[in-house]
């Protein structure tokens, strides 16, 4: 149950890489809020792009993967 373990171990530290892109976060949120009922694929795609980088190195700082 090993696999398991290190599972559980790279879930819990979601909400610490999460706390670490909270403003790309709100951004990419935000975004897609003012184009809630309207919104297209790409719309869009800058702030998630930024979102998604900041949650990657985030990931590589605390040493585990998302």
């Amino acid at each position: 149950m090993e696999s398991v373990r290190k599972a559980k171990d790279r879930i819990a530290k979601y909400p610490l890489i999460f706390s670490k892109c909270s403003k790309q976060g709100s951004l990419y949120a935000k975004c897609v809020l003012l184009r809630e009922d309207s919104v297209k694929k790409d719309d869009c795609a800058k702030e998630f792009k930024e979102f998604n980088a900041c949650l990657q190195t985030a990931a590589k700082e605390l040493k585990t993967r998302i």
